[in-house]
């Protein structure tokens, strides 16, 4: 039989950090919150037949938040054998409420008690085996990041696999806490048994007001009104409300049980370091101006200084190796139509994105040290109060910086919102920003027009799509998204040296995705667009593209593309190529053009662009629906097909007003 257990924790505890190092996986591991926002799962190693699922972190086992949902119902629905708890010691009293909670189920359970180097480092010091005799469950002291204690955890996990002992202590109440609770159990125990939950915790979430509860053990409402009186009078004992009882009662007994069992002489190293360069990094006025400064820094190392040689190196060798390739075709007599298909089709269409490639692992490179060391959600404080005003709050700009690597996993991060209006206008403004499949794009325009400014132009294009989100959030936030947005309360992590493990498995997952679209949706969409260029209605080969079936349908939608400065088939046509996969607007203009190398490319888009009309043509490609892939992940998080339609229609017409306004206002100026 094989056993499934639960790994579940706080936000950034080092869940996935532990979870890759029991199971040999390699998720990608964050130093901010929000990371995982579904449930993965591996086989403990060599253990075949015990699987692991490493569940969204939380706070509670109260149903607010989309992750709390989903780690709530695995649990109670999917009769896990046993959870790993994970608790970061430096942080023990806050984490230790889950604990509680996670008890509560009376499912086997061994706690990991995570980062006890940086405790011993401190002169901290907490005694294990006092705390697993407060607690009632094994305690392991672990460091999931440099791997001590990890064969001592896997023991116990096995153990509890094959004993399924459940934690000896399920009580930690007093007083009117306790009558309450002890009173609703002995009133629910059948309904709880029918269900399959455990009654002390039925008990405890029908205390907290927890009405999904209420709806699944079925209670008549004469049995409500007994418990909403026997809350009163608990209530009217305790001068506080039901929610705060609970979590005094928890409080007390964590109290209790740290007094006993931690032994604190002052901060960790880490904290006392991030309260210091917090006092800089987080400034009231500096810390927005930092960020940008930051930013434009990498840019700068990434499009100038190392980014540029490296992709006209690899540009380089991809041109010697398809010359090459042509030659050996022709050299072999190769029909023409098969030369022009593996050359002008295939080659060019791929080989033109590939050259990006440089870019985007070095840009993934930066933003993932600036990621695991703890500044990016310092980035979420400071954006807070900005945020506010456009009706969102803070936690908003997790799944936005998300979307910088790619629009799909940013609108599916939205779930970490506990508000449906905050959730939903944020999967309408997360788009705007710049995800990585433009940079092929941004790349290719700036090569171009703009080779000596390239930071700066990028840059810009990523301010654009801020201010346009903003502005977007200020519209929506006074018509279809009123009201105020939720209290914004975010776990800033202590600054860490970023492992070189996590920095290259996220530039490795970047540069995967990038390989994986290049050589299957690029790949087809570069053989659609050869046969529609290389053919007319009668399928006969055109010496001319401008005679082709592609050509035919790029004119009728090219006039509409005439007030944005650009009105030639081709850049309209590789716009709506543009929705399969944005890297695919490169692919088809290279096509288009016949450029053989990106010398050429850049001379010939300069007979099709002016400066102006570029920069017009890079601001409707920021701003425009991202691709198919996030139009469904729209759909699926928003819920409907209307919603998700009416929301590319909004990023889609915005794109084209806000183009259209740079491009006729410059045509003023210049």
């Amino acid at each position: 039989m094989k056993s499934t257990l639960a790994l579940a924790g706080n936000q950034n505890c080092g869940k996935t950090t532990l979870f890759n190092a029991l199971t040999g996986s390699n998720q990608h591991v964050g130093n901010f919150p929000g990371v995982t926002v579904e449930k993965k799962e591996g086989q403990i190693l060599h253990h075949k037949d015990i699987s692991l699922v490493d569940l969204p972190g939380i706070y509670s086992l109260s149903p607010y938040t989309s992750e709390e949902i989903v780690t709530r119902d695995f649990i109670l629905k999917e009769h896990p054998k046993g959870i790993i708890n994970i608790v970061d010691a430096t942080n023990i009293e806050r984490n230790l409420y889950l604990s509680l909670q996670l008890m509560e189920l009376g499912i086997p359970m061994v706690i990991a008690l995570n980062m006890m180097d940086e405790v011993r480092a401190s002169g901290n010091h907490i005694d294990v085996k006092c705390l697993s005799q407060y607690l009632g469950v094994p305690v392991v002291p672990i460091s999931a990041s440099k791997g001590e204690g990890i064969s001592e955890l896997l023991k116990q996990v096995v153990e509890m696999v094959e004993k399924q002992e459940k934690p000896q202590r399920l009580d930690f109440c007093t007083g009117p806490v306790h009558r309450a609770i002890h009173s609703i159990a002995h009133i629910v125990e059948d309904h709880a048994e029918r269900a399959g939950y455990p009654v002390r915790f039925a008990a405890t979430k029908l205390v907290e007001g927890d009405q999904p509860m209420v709806e699944a053990l079925k209670i008549s409402e004469n049995e409500v009104h007994i418990i909403d009186h026997i809350v009163q009078e608990m209530e009217g004992e305790l001068g506080t409300d039901r929610e705060a009882a609970l979590a005094d009662m928890r409080y007390t007994y964590i109290e209790g049980v740290c007094a006993e069992c931690v032994f604190k002489h002052q901060e960790t190293l880490e904290q006392v370091r991030s309260e210091k360069i917090d006092r800089i990094l987080t400034h009231k006025y500096f810390g927005i101006p930092i960020f940008l400064g930051i930013m434009l820094v990498v840019f700068y190392l990434t499009f100038s200084v190392l980014g540029a040689p490296m992709q006209d190196f690899l540009g380089a060798a991809i041109d010697s190796g398809v010359a090459a390739l042509s030659t050996f075709l022709t050299d072999v007599g190769v029909s023409p139509w098969l030369h022009s298909l593996l050359i002008d089709g295939v080659c060019a269409g791929v080989g033109s994105v590939l050259s990006f490639l440089p870019i985007i692992v070095l840009l993934f490179f930066f933003l993932s040290l600036l990621e695991d060391s703890g500044y990016m959600a310092r980035v979420a404080f400071v954006m807070d109060k900005l945020l506010r005003k456009i009706g969102l709050s803070g936690r908003s700009f997790v799944p936005m910086l998300i979307g910088f690597g790619c629009s799909v996993p940013a609108i599916m991060a939205t779930r970490t919102l506990s508000s449906d209006r905050d959730r939903k206008m944020t999967i309408v403004l997360t788009p705007f920003m710049s995800c990585s499949a433009k940079l092929p794009i941004y790349g290719m325009i700036t090569a171009a027009f703009f080779p000596h400014h390239a930071a700066l132009v990028m840059i810009s294009l990523y301010v654009t799509g801020i201010v346009v989100a903003i502005l977007s959030g200020l519209l929506l936030k006074n018509t279809i998204f009123q009201g105020d947005p939720v209290p914004f309360v975010m776990e800033l992590p202590a600054y860490r040296m970023p492992s070189a493990q996590s920095v290259f498995l996220h530039m490795w997952e970047k540069a995967k995705d990038f390989l994986r679209k290049a050589f299957t949706i690029i790949f087809m969409a570069s053989l659609a667009i050869w046969f529609l260029q290389s053919f007319d209605w009668s399928f006969n080969m055109v010496a001319d593209s401008a005679d082709s079936i592609l050509a035919s349908i790029g004119s009728l939608i090219a006039p509409l593309f005439a007030p944005l400065g650009f009105n030639d088939w081709r850049a309209s046509t590789a716009l709506i190529t543009g929705f399969t996969a944005k890297e695919s607007v490169v692919s088809t203009l290279t096509i288009l053009t016949g450029a053989a190398n990106d010398a050429q490319l850049s001379a010939i888009l300069q007979t099709i662009f002016t400066p102006l009309s570029a920069i017009s043509f890079l601001a409707f490609t920021i701003l425009y629906m991202p691709c198919v892939a996030a139009f469904a992940a729209t759909r699926r998080e928003i819920g409907s097909m209307k919603g998700a339609v009416l929301t590319a229609a909004y990023q889609t017409g915005a794109a084209y007003l806000v183009a259209m306004a740079i491009y006729q206002i410059g045509r003023l100026i210049v």
